[in-house]
């Protein structure tokens, strides 16, 4: 009987130390390796579109825009209740699902349209026609920041249902980015699953929350 009892504890031993060493992985500033919060700035290569985790000491050295390899990606998030899209001007933008993201590209010298997949982002064919005639419609988009921000759109959900009405938002890109790393790592099968619609409104909730709100229209956002 004790080494049955002294099994089972050295069993849960083991259980709480592989749970302490899952807890104890820091995430390290890939410039200058000083430990990170969980919510941290980040830079971001343009030429690659390849994100960099950085503390605060190293973000404030970058800027938004510049000639270094590195811009700092910014921390504002700015919902827009007022944005105008027309389902049909959605269609002529050739995006296969109901929620992507835009932002213009430096290097490219364009606007580049990519929506989250199973597979990571994915990017779509874009009319730029119908782009600047959106454009034309929201200056907001005139605003934006290139390579470092962009228009986050969430057309999931139709008005009065669980899922809530069409969204839009400038956000960083790293938020971007997030959803679709979110959406890469839970979907399930065709659908996605519960799981990953959970996962998904949970996300714009929390980007709502962090969001200061501006007109779509003739919003000043400087």
């Amino acid at each position: 009987m004790r080494m049955i009892e002294r099994t089972k504890h050295n069993g849960s031993f083991a259980a709480l130390r592989r749970f302490a060493r899952a807890r104890t992985v820091i995430e390290r500033c890939d410039f200058c390796s000083a430990e990170l919060d969980e919510l941290h700035q980040h830079l971001i290569e343009p030429e690659r579109r390849r994100l960099v985790c950085v503390c605060g000491a190293c973000a404030i050295l970058f800027g938004s825009q510049g000639e270094t390899a590195y811009w700092r990606v910014p921390r504002r998030i700015r919902y827009l209740p007022d944005f105008r899209m027309t389902d049909a001007q959605w269609e002529g933008l050739l995006i296969p699902i109901q929620l992507a993201f835009f932002f213009q590209s430096g290097r490219m010298g364009r606007v580049v349209a990519l929506y989250p997949s199973p597979a990571g982002p994915i990017e779509s064919s874009l009319d730029l026609r119908m782009w600047d005639e959106i454009a034309q419609d929201n200056p907001a988009l005139k605003r934006m920041s290139p390579d470092v921000e962009g228009l986050l759109v969430n057309r999931a959900g139709r008005a009065g249902s669980e899922g809530g009405s069409h969204e839009y938002f400038l956000a960083p890109v790293d938020e971007c980015f997030k959803l679709a790393g979110l959406i890469r790592s839970n979907w399930r099968g065709l659908s996605g699953g519960e799981e990953a619609w959970k996962e998904i409104r949970r996300f714009f909730a929390d980007l709502k929350a962090r969001a200061s709100q501006v007109g779509g229209g003739t919003a000043c956002l400087t």
